[in-house]
């Protein structure tokens, strides 16, 4: 459905979305989402955090056939930090602030960098979007509502390779050969996304999330992130991070951030809306 001119986004020629992925993923993610955006009329940039994207340092044996060393070598990006994310958030804002209105949008735990950078920066965002994303208001650390009773049923704690501590990353094989591994990652992160087209997403996957992006506490305030308008796009079917999780984020930060209290809406589906239905995602978007 195309939005109505009364809805909250006016006027999309003056509006930018500047959209951050989720863990293992990266920019090109979010392709399809943004050509729907632009035939909306909307411009938008997508945001590669450090240790992602064309940039991303590989395992050394990530793409040998035997895989030396995916369970033990220290991750390439052990020392990227939260900081360093929330800086590559700051940066696009900046170069986009010259639009009228600039929307930030998290997915996953892209919600703890961009969260940092609406804090750090709040006269930059105008408004921010949660997409099944975590949202440190309530607890300062992903880990924290990773670790809840709400997230109890989350599917794919198995996914994860060797220790994150030593590896200074929380690993997964997105190439792996086991079939059964493959369909426990579409299970859990795709499950809508037909099996065929599944193969194509998980190869632009990226092994190692930076331990910082899930452990890093982060501190919000009421005058600078909780004065921002913001919108929590709940995902109905998501395994990866239940509905009970996202209502528990939601509740806390409005518990704890009063004054400007979520706008929630619900996506049908799983917690990856850009690859199984991009332009209901789009719409949700621009509403």
């Amino acid at each position: 459905m195309t939005p109505s001119p009364n809805s909250t986004c006016t006027d999309l020629n003056s509006t930018v979305f500047v959209l951050v992925h989720g863990a293992w993923h990266a920019s090109w993610h979010w392709a399809a989402t943004q050509r729907v955006l632009a035939g909306l009329g909307a411009a938008s940039v997508a945001v590669d955090l450090p240790g992602h994207g064309f940039d991303a340092a590989l395992p050394s044996g990530y793409l040998l056939g035997d895989r030396p060393g995916l369970l033990t070598e220290r991750s390439p990006l052990a020392d990227v930090t939260m900081d360093d994310c929330a800086d590559a958030v700051l940066d696009t804002l900046r170069k986009v602030r010259r639009y009228r209105r600039v929307v930030l949008v998290a997915h996953s735990a892209g919600g703890g960098p961009a969260s940092l950078a609406a804090e750090r920066a709040s006269e930059l965002v105008d408004r921010i979007i949660y997409v099944s994303a975590f949202v440190p208001a309530g607890r300062p650390r992903f880990f924290d509502y990773l670790g809840a009773p709400e997230s109890a049923t989350t599917r794919g704690q198995e996914l994860n390779l060797g220790d994150p501590e030593a590896l200074g990353a929380v690993r997964i094989d997105p190439l792996s050969p086991d079939p059964s591994y493959v369909e426990e990652l579409r299970q859990t992160h795709y499950h809508d996304t037909p099996a065929d087209r599944f193969d194509r997403w998980r190869s632009a996957l990226i092994p190692d999330l930076p331990l910082a992006i899930p452990a890093t506490p982060i501190t919000l305030t009421a005058a600078r992130w909780g004065r921002i308008p913001r919108t929590f796009l709940r995902c109905e079917e998501d395994r990866a991070q239940p509905t009970a999780a996202q209502d528990l984020m939601i509740a806390e930060a409005d518990r704890d951030m009063p004054d400007e209290p979520f706008t929630v809406r619900t996506l049908p589906g799983s917690h990856s809306p850009f690859a199984a239905r991009p332009r209901e995602l789009a719409e949700a978007l621009v509403r």
